[in-house]
């Protein structure tokens, strides 16, 4: 297979193997199994291949391979088969050994959920073996007895079944004996129901069809890691109140289980191992982790978790050796498998032995700087003299001049000892050599130390410096050399503490990005809009001022900045709509040339206007004043219930939407009013009965006073304008008080 893990390759290769001979099926089972180790479906195939041939011997070293590590009900059902074939034609031998193998069997997965078949089909075995005399007799009965009462206080699917015939054996044998058994059993079997029903519904959320593949983040492996997990933690919790030894068992289970199909989680492998280390199985814990090298070998954190599992129980020489399988012949380890073990040496052999190995490690080729400030700091914490690490900095210096988090931790290590003018050497020496691009963390600290261990004039020497050399590569030119308000907050800023407001620090940002774009064209340039992008770790503010060419930028020239602090008549949008524009559409456009925000005029304005009907113009014109890009909804409805807003041209006189809890509620009918004054009459007797309930559904929206009188003022002018025509309208019906909710209407 060209991927490794590609299932659907492996499904077609399962599928193919079927219908070949064993003879040229088997390497393909071999090549399967050598990716999929717990893929228990894959070995139940090549199993009863050769078991379709009676391939015995084969068939036994099979299930010696795959059956403790795959814990699976129809393998395990399926070499109890196998068993019971090769025995079934050698007597009572033959019947004993069957018997060990149910034993074994139910020993390993009898307290699957889904082992209800397995513990009858022993019951099964058990009721049908021959019983020569009396004792053996009861021997069997004993055996069916025991057998019974193991599987009803196992939470399986068959519980329910498991019981009732429990209860018909018990009486068949003694109705006497099977009372006081039967009320012994129940408490424990009611519990096992319990628990079995809270099982469920964890064990229903798990895909047990799935391959175990490493872990790619795909949404259905994390649901299937949460499932586990929450398996887990139930059965950690103990629900059914059993002994400790059967609860550790069932726990131990339910990780081989996950084990199965999470087989590449190497968290997995570690909770197994540390759960058996403080339930006390050190040796066990040990195995675990052994298995989990085997099946996860590139996985260093494990390594460095089995290598401290052994430490922690005094066994050195293990512990060593697994540090020095993560270092090999030292060519290829990492220098972090250099630092670790430099530590353990240091903590079971002492410091001498951590001397000698670093003294090797250093030559390596993949010793890095990292080495060098390990092992430099622990000898100046162990041995109280800094000379020693001060000559191991300093070797390391000629190195890796060229690496500046080398120079920050030498600098840091100076620092403590307040050797200030070796710091300010070391800051020079580093800067002469690295090229600026890689120099803006040391100048940082260079600019910090300054502020902290030298006077005015020297920190505002360094920071000069600073730009100069910035400039002469960064693309502000000149500029970068100007002093700013910024380079003040930075010098005067603490840790998180600055000397202005966040607004100040957004403010600044934003200046610092439109100094540093004035002279680039608009097209490629974007305003950022809102809040400044601050690097408040940083010594000032910054921005991103360089946006990736390939993002698809807004024309920001044609944008306009929200203020909510803009009073009417400023230059945000909408301050001053409602001095021109709405006037304007009211009065006819009697102002067409007034100028509009953006660059506009009416003129645009109007021509929307004349497209538009003549309810949305009066709609438009009644709209207050807003401080803000949104209205009030409030304020919105306030004005449509007050609007005598014109309805469609066709059938004026005749048809009118009718206001009330059917305008409230969104209808959309309109029904004819032939008298507003009958129609004010009849609906004063029903107003009556339903008063209480009109006044719970308006008061959200025609009981409450306007927000602003300007609105009612308003109002009145446009009926003032409007009311010589409409009181010549036949049947015209304009809308009461917002605050009653009535109709008033006039009839010629």
């Amino acid at each position: 297979m060209s991927d490794k893990y590609n299932v659907e390759a492996a499904e077609i290769l399962a599928s193919e193997a079927q219908h070949l001979p064993i003879s040229e099926a088997a390497p393909i089972y071999e090549q399967l199994l050598a990716t999929f180790p717990t893929a228990a479906k894959y070995w139940k195939q090549y199993v009863e291949a050769h078991m379709a041939v009676n391939n015995d011997d084969a068939t036994k070293q099979l299930f010696s391979r795959c059956l403790l590590n795959c814990l699976h009900i129809p393998l395990w059902r399926c070499y109890i088969r196998f068993i019971r074939k090769v025995n079934e034609k050698k007597g009572v031998e033959g019947h004993e050994e069957t018997r060990k193998a149910f034993d074994f069997m139910l020993n390993y997965v009898g307290a699957d959920i889904a082992s209800g078949p397995v513990w009858m089909e022993y019951i099964t075995f058990l009721k049908s073996l021959p019983a020569v005399n009396a004792q053996e007799e009861s021997q069997r009965m004993t055996a069916v007895r025991k057998a019974y009462q193991r599987a009803i206080v196992t939470p399986t699917h068959h519980l329910e079944q498991l019981w009732k015939d429990y209860e018909n054996f018990e009486n068949s044998v003694s109705r006497a004996l099977a009372k006081g058994l039967l009320s012994e059993y129940q408490p424990k079997y009611n519990s096992a129901r319990a628990v079995y029903r809270e099982r469920k519904k964890y064990v229903d959320e798990i895909d047990w069809n799935v391959l175990a593949l490493p872990p790619t983040g795909s949404q259905k492996e994390e649901l299937q890691w949460m499932a586990w997990k929450r398996v887990l933690a139930f059965e950690k919790g103990n629900p059914q109140r059993i002994d400790s030894a059967s609860s550790n068992k069932r726990i131990a289970f339910t990780y081989e289980q996950c084990l199965m199909y999470l087989y590449h989680y190497p968290d997995i492998w570690y909770d197994y191992a540390t759960w058996h280390a403080k339930s006390g199985s050190i040796d066990t814990a040990i195995k675990v982790f052994q298995r989990a090298l085997k099946a996860l070998p590139d996985s260093e954190v494990l390594r460095y978790a089995y290598a401290e599992l052994e430490e922690s129980r005094g066994a050195i020489q293990p512990a060593k050796k697994i540090y020095e399988s993560l270092l090999g012949d030292g060519v290829n380890a990492t220098a972090l498998a250099h630092i670790q073990f430099i530590r353990f040496l240091r903590r079971t052999e002492g410091v001498e032995a951590a001397r000698k190995y670093f003294i090797d490690a250093r030559k390596s080729p993949n010793c890095t700087y990292h080495v060098y400030v390990a092992y430099a700091m622990m000898a100046f914490c162990l041995d109280k003299d800094p000379k020693i690490a001060h000559n191991i900095f300093e070797a390391g210096l000629k190195r890796f001049m060229h690496e500046p988090g080398y120079i920050l931790e030498y600098a840091d290590f100076l620092s403590r000892l307040n050797d200030d003018r070796n710091i300010r050497a070391l800051f020079e020496r580093a800067l002469s050599s690295l090229p600026p691009e890689e120099s803006v963390e040391v100048w940082k600290r260079f600019t910090q130390f300054e502020q902290t261990y030298g006077d005015l004039a020297s920190m505002l020497k360094v920071e000069q410096r600073r730009k100069e050399a910035f400039s002469r590569t960064g693309e502000e030119g000149t500029s970068a050399l100007e002093g700013s308000l910024q380079d003040v907050v930075a010098r005067y800023s603490f840790m998180d503490l600055w000397p202005c407001s966040s607004n100040d620090l957004d403010h600044l940002a934003r200046q610092e990005w439109l100094a540093n774009n004035v002279n680039k064209k608009v097209e490629k340039s974007g305003l950022p809009n809102g809040t400044g992008l601050i690097d408040k770790g940083s010594t000032g503010p910054t921005t991103i001022s360089n946006p990736s060419a390939k993002i698809v930028l807004p024309d920001t020239s044609r944008m306009v900045l929200y203020d909510p602090r803009q009073k009417p008549g400023g230059s945000g949008f909408l301050s001053s709509a409602p001095a021109a524009v709405v006037p304007a559409i009211s009065s006819s456009l009697s102002t067409p040339t007034a100028k509009l925000v953006g660059g506009g005029s009416t003129n645009t304005l109007d021509e929307i206007l004349k497209a538009a009907p003549p309810a949305l113009v009066a709609f438009v014109a009644s709209l207050p004043s807003v401080s803000g890009p949104s209205p009030d909804v409030d304020v919105v409805l306030s004005i449509c219930l007050q609007s005598n807003i014109p309805t469609a041209q066709a059938d004026k006189s005749t048809t009118l939407p009718t206001p009330g809890t059917s305008e409230l509620s969104g209808s959309s009918k309109s029904h004819p009013i032939p008298n507003a004054k009958s129609t004010r009459d009849r609906q004063t007797g029903k107003r009556k009965g339903i008063d209480r309930q009109e006044e719970d559904d308006t008061t959200t929206v025609q009981s409450l006073p306007l927000p602003r009188d300007v609105f009612r003022i308003r109002q009145l002018q446009l009926q003032k304008a409007r009311g010589g025509t409409s009181s010549q309208q036949n049947g015209s019906v304009s809308y009461g008080s917002a605050i009653s909710g009535e109709l008033s209407g006039s009839t010629s």
